[in-house]
């Protein structure tokens, strides 16, 4: 069942993103486009431990 649900968490991921894009270009949501430029490296930060705890573990 694990497998079943990890196969769905990108595609899900993917449409939620596509989703707030379209709304923030609509102007129904606020742009992430000045949080993103500047904390983008968090981002790979997290990525990569992540990634670390799920080969530790």
């Amino acid at each position: 069942m694990a497998a079943r649900s990890r196969s769905l968490f990108l595609p899900l991921a993917l449409i939620a993103v596509g989703a707030y894009f379209l709304l923030a270009r609509l102007g129904w949501l606020p742009s992430l486009h000045q949080w993103v430029q500047h904390w983008w490296p968090l981002g790979l930060i997290a990525l990569g431990l992540l990634l670390l705890l799920r080969r530790l573990s």
